[in-house]
């Protein structure tokens, strides 16, 4: 296996390890679905969300058929990604894969284990008389976002897109 590789399963499977710890602890520790919203910080909350869906919600699906077909979307892209990863050049784009690969895995084991994913963080402002709320996410997005990050990053910056003319 490549330093370059290595590093991206090294990614993958931090990522993956990390979401699914703090997934179990939520669930089964703190126990998340119990305690309801808890306010960490004035910006901050841990809440329990189960998202069905894809990406912030779409495509919400709640009968198996649904729930298979985007595991199976899900396995193809992990394995496209993985690829790509095993002929990549940079050791930031292996990263960025990793990244995406391990975020992906963990919630797709989420659906095979619970039936959807766990959301649990929610990052809202409160500016004059309104309060404004992103979405619902976990820790397997954190790396899911960090990851295409990365991959832009190498491509538009990174030592490859400074040497095209």
């Amino acid at each position: 296996m490549t330093p370059t590789l290595r590093a991206g399963v090294t990614a993958a499977m931090i990522a993956l390890v990390l979401d699914q710890a703090s997934k179990l602890w939520l669930l089964y520790i703190f126990e998340i679905g119990r305690r309801g919203s808890v306010s960490v910080t004035p910006f901050f909350d841990l809440v329990l969300a189960w998202n069905t869906g894809i990406s912030y919600g779409w495509f919400q699906n709640q009968d198996a058929t649904g729930q298979t077909i985007l595991v199976v979307v899900k396995i193809v892209a992990v394995l496209l990604l993985a690829l790509w990863m095993a002929r990549s050049n940079t050791r930031l784009a292996a990263i960025g894969l990793g990244l995406i690969i391990g975020g992906a895995i963990g919630n797709t084991i989420d659906r095979f284990a619970y039936g959807a994913v766990v959301d649990f963080a929610l990052l809202h402002a409160r500016i004059g008389g309104t309060t404004y709320n992103w979405y619902v996410f976990n820790l397997a997005d954190v790396a899911i976002v960090a990851g295409v990050a990365a991959l832009l990053y190498d491509s538009f910056l990174g030592p490859a897109a400074v040497k095209r003319p």
